[in-house]
């Protein structure tokens, strides 16, 4: 994995807030360079800790130990200040703007390494291993339908469903926000964001079986893992 060094000014003190997230996006601009640019650039005002381009090049931009600008108005579990206690990671992508493409292997395969380091280093719990759109459904899609979250979860970053039972009528907002979504955005942006993650097949904010029956098998699968941890 090259590491290059290319470092931002847009960052600031955690403030002792625990490093317990990590969260990836894409950069959605038209190139890898306009977006090193813009996250080194003190009048935008957003950053991340890392970026990799699309041949799997990695640019590291803040230490870890700081706190990156990246996550903006978004909300997991209660917290409200994703910045202050996770690391982000953008991944160079023209996003749906500019023409929403496959992730590159090479791409994918440095941040998977990047990815199992950044654990290595933190206590980060598998479900708390998110998308953007993840901790702002509200506004955000990224890192997108095309991003490969089943492999990476194959590889022990981050969690995927277990094989769940037929969810019924099950009401879906308290499962979601059971797991961590924020109960204030409306439902229907909170289960797009779960299809985009979950269940890219068909992202179209309804309930339905599949969807409510990959819930309660993710609940299932997080509920195992809590019991794992406690």
């Amino acid at each position: 994995m090259k590491v290059i060094e290319r470092p931002s000014p847009n960052q600031d003190a955690r403030a002792g807030a625990p490093i317990d997230m990590l969260v990836l996006h894409y950069t959605g601009m038209t190139s890898g360079e306009a977006a090193l640019a813009r996250l080194c650039d003190p009048a935008a005002k957003v950053s991340a800790h890392y970026t990799i381009d699309e041949d799997g090049t990695v640019y590291a931009m803040v230490p870890e130990a700081q706190r990156a600008w990246h996550a903006g108005i978004s909300f997991w579990a209660g917290a409200r200040d994703i910045n202050a206690r996770s690391i982000g990671i953008e991944l160079v992508n023209p996003g749906h703007e500019f023409g929403y493409r496959p992730f590159p292997q090479a791409q994918i395969g440095a941040l998977t390494l990047l990815c199992r380091q950044i654990l290595d280093r933190h206590s980060i719990p598998s479900w708390r291993v998110l998308g953007h759109s993840d901790v702002a459904p509200a506004r955000k899609d990224d890192p997108g339908e095309l991003f490969p979250w089943s492999k990476l979860a194959a590889a022990g970053i981050g969690l995927w469903p277990a094989p769940g039972d037929d969810a019924g009528e099950t009401a879906v907002a308290p499962l979601l926000a059971r797991y961590g979504y924020d109960p204030e955005v409306p439902v229907e942006k909170t289960v797009m964001a779960f299809q985009r993650h979950f269940r890219p097949s068909r992202i179209d904010g309804m309930a339905d079986r599949e969807t409510r029956t990959m819930l309660s098998g993710l609940i299932a699968t997080y509920d195992a893992a809590n019991g794992a941890r406690a």
